[in-house]
């Protein structure tokens, strides 16, 4: 399979995404990569790999722009058609590549991927998901930022599209969905949620009902649906969570000498705990509904956590989720139509 990197977005681009080419590369010889940005700049990172190491599994293609972190996604939509990003996407609608990875501007990168592929049919909006850690391994949540006012049938959408992506990557055969909500009981929640509720009851989905905050850590759902503004609180929220509680644990171990011999002899515990919480192997968000293979990376991905990103794409084309999606919305519709 071939991959296109955006190889110039983020806030370390080529110093993170040309070591995670490197990584990926190495360990899988089933993949070839494309480095999409600045020729210069990128073989000045590579001078170090032999062009006998991969032999044709690495190519360059040279690009002029770069989308800004902090650029308007309208005007990089309109003036970087030869940005890092927008040829990374292109190359996956011309069938060059099989997905694109980019750790650039989000809003950028969703207004040009649903500008370049376009959405799936049945599909109106693109939605972001990530895996998070849980009790029971992880849990597939969307839409974490793509769309902050959601329609009930969006969030519909939204659960079709999370339901596929864990029964074709996690092989659940059947994913326990549940709508996110300020509670659990029937009464409670906004009018979207709860028509997004009614329609999800009356579907094949095995939807378990409105699941709250927590139940995303702790377990008996596969799949969190939720409005994109509320996601990416959420996310965000989590992620301070986590910072605290490492920066708490070094506090309290190096308080004084007798902490410091405890955190010595914890260190392996704490080591595994810190490997098993660490966000850089969640890394890799996919951007579901479109006709093609588009996965973002936290734009301060490492090299380790933008690999992941990579790999996170790799599954994804192996697996053929748009397809799956594509199917799976195709036998709702006629459900629908039969009820």
């Amino acid at each position: 399979m071939t991959i296109s990197l955006d190889a110039m977005g983020g806030d370390h681009g080529p110093d993170a995404v040309v070591p995670a080419a490197i990584r990926v590369l190495r360990r899988r010889d089933d993949i070839q990569l494309i480095l999409v940005g600045d020729q210069q700049i990128l073989a000045d990172r590579l001078r170090s790999v032999s062009r006998n190491d991969f032999g044709d599994r690495l190519e360059v293609r040279h690009t002029s722009q770069v989308v800004e972190m902090d650029e308007p996604p309208s005007h990089a939509l309109r003036t970087k058609k030869d940005s890092s990003m927008r040829v990374s996407i292109d190359l996956v609608k011309q069938g060059v590549a099989d997905a694109c990875v980019s750790a650039g501007n989000t809003g950028a990168l969703m207004a040009t991927a649903r500008y370049v592929l376009k959405t799936l049919p049945g599909i109106d909006r693109p939605a972001i998901l990530t895996a998070l850690p849980s009790i029971e391994g992880r849990t597939l949540v969307l839409d974490l930022g793509a769309n902050v006012d959601s329609s009930a049938e969006h969030l519909f959408q939204f659960a079709v599209m999370g339901s596929v992506l864990a029964k074709a990557v996690d092989g659940i055969e059947s994913p326990r969905v549940g709508l996110l909500n300020i509670g659990e009981e029937e009464i409670k929640g906004n009018d979207q949620v709860k028509q997004a509720a009614h329609l999800l009851t009356n579907c094949p989905l095995n939807y378990i009902g409105f699941v709250e905050g927590d139940n995303i850590y702790t377990g008996g759902v596969d799949v969190v649906v939720c409005d994109g503004f509320i996601g990416n609180v959420a996310l965000k929220s989590s992620e301070g969570v986590a910072r605290m509680i490492g920066h708490f644990m070094r506090q309290e171990f190096t308080r004084n000498v007798f902490t410091k011999i405890a955190g010595l002899v914890a260190l392996p515990v704490l080591k595994a705990f810190k490997r098993r919480i660490d966000p850089r192997r969640y890394n890799g968000a996919s951007l579901l509904g479109l006709r093609g293979i588009v996965i973002k990376s936290h734009g301060g991905a490492d090299a380790l956590a933008f690999a992941n990103a990579i790999e996170v794409a790799a599954l994804e084309v192996r697996k053929a989720v748009p397809e799956h999606i594509n199917r799976q919305l195709e036998d709702l519709l006629t459900h629908r139509k039969a009820i």
